[in-house]
């Protein structure tokens, strides 16, 4: 049988027994000596591997049953992370699913080169922005939409921030954004999609995805560390919505951050996000307001884009603090299946400039 392979790395001293810590924490939660002998044998996970560089850093590799998940995300999540991520100085740095566990997602409806189709780009990067700030009214984001159509954005999305504060509820927000965007694509016959921000009590998620839709939104954003990785699934399968969808990644530096515990990013914004069903997966880029490294951000990219059971690659956006000089970088870096994501840079001086700017400089490519 296929099993799941989890790969730990763990700082500290007696690796062997944190290996059965580990391998019982995330089945059966239960002494395994005291286990029958069917369920120790066919559920609890299973030591393959331990190597030590010196005493206190190793690597641990678990493998575990497939029916230990149940075929669905929630418990994959809690085999992958659930008690293990209460043990100090433990980290999982590689994963490796069998066809019996990816199968059993749809994950991206579009990818990469679905989201190429909708937005008339064979070859080039995608061009982004967000719509900011917070304490904006719904009017002002509007015209700001407006502009950005206007130069020839492909995605214009909610700010992760925007959800239903009194300068701008969400549904008027919506209603006013989609139309002005709307109205912008009738002038320059584009296709610029409007993203709203799916942030709201997990009990309105759905509503408001299927409310975005009828008011002509073009794709939904959605924050798995806030609403769930499962609620991202939901979205992205149902068939009645049928958009491209942009996972961001509020409150899961927490999982990724930390040197010595957590899970590596690649992981987090490029595995876990596909099998969700993201189109697109936004993280911070190097150089910009956070820490990531080059090296996790090309891990981001290589486990977005490479083979994943049948799941479509899906496009990354690297993004956090991005201006126009970097766009020629970030391509070099990342390639065109990309979206350049430019949020707050563009209001340094005259919007509609430097959004034209933006848009001929990546039409360029």
């Amino acid at each position: 049988m296929e099993r799941i392979h989890i790969t730990y790395a763990f700082l500290g001293e007696n690796p062997a027994a944190i290996a059965d810590l580990i391998r019982a924490e995330q089945t059966i939660e239960f002494p395994i000596e005291l286990a029958p002998t069917w369920i120790q044998d066919e559920v609890v996970g299973k030591v393959e591997e331990i190597t030590s560089s010196d005493k206190n850093n190793h690597l641990i590799t678990i493998s575990y049953n497939p029916d230990v998940t149940g075929g669905e995300l929630t418990q994959l999540l809690n085999v992958l992370w659930g008690n293990a991520s209460l043990f100090p100085g433990v980290k999982i740095v590689d994963l490796k699913l069998p066809d019996s566990i990816l199968n059993n997602f749809k994950g991206p409806r579009f990818g990469i080169s679905g989201l190429r189709k909708i937005f008339k780009a064979d070859t080039r990067p995608l061009i982004a922005t967000a719509l900011k700030p917070m304490g904006s009214d719904a009017k002002t984001l509007a015209e700001m939409a407006r502009t950005l159509a206007l130069a020839g954005f492909d995605l214009i999305k909610d700010d992760h921030s925007l959800a239903n504060q009194p300068w701008a509820t969400w549904r008027e927000r919506v209603t006013l954004i989609t139309a002005a965007v709307k109205e912008a694509n009738e002038v320059t016959g584009g296709n610029c999609a409007y993203i709203p921000s799916l942030n709201m009590p997990f009990d309105q998620v759905i509503d408001a995805a299927h409310t975005a839709k009828d008011l002509g939104a073009g794709g939904l954003l959605v924050l798995p560390g806030i609403t769930g990785f499962d609620s991202l699934r939901v979205i992205a399968e149902d068939d009645t919505l049928a958009l491209p969808i942009l996972g961001h990644p509020a409150m899961l530096g927490s999982l990724v951050i930390p040197k010595e515990v957590g899970i590596n990013h690649g992981i987090v914004f490029g595995t876990l996000m596909r099998l969700a069903g993201a189109d697109i997966s936004i993280f911070p880029n190097i150089g910009g307001r956070f820490s990531f490294t080059a090296d996790q951000c090309l891990e981001i990219a290589d486990l977005s884009r490479g083979v994943l059971g049948s799941l479509k690659p899906i496009t990354i956006a690297p993004a956090g603090g991005m201006t126009l000089e970097r766009i020629p970088e970030m391509i070099d870096m990342y390639g065109k299946d990309t979206a350049l994501l430019i949020g707050g840079a563009l209001s340094r001086g005259h919007l509609a400039d430097n959004a034209a700017r933006m848009c001929e400089l990546v039409r360029s490519y």
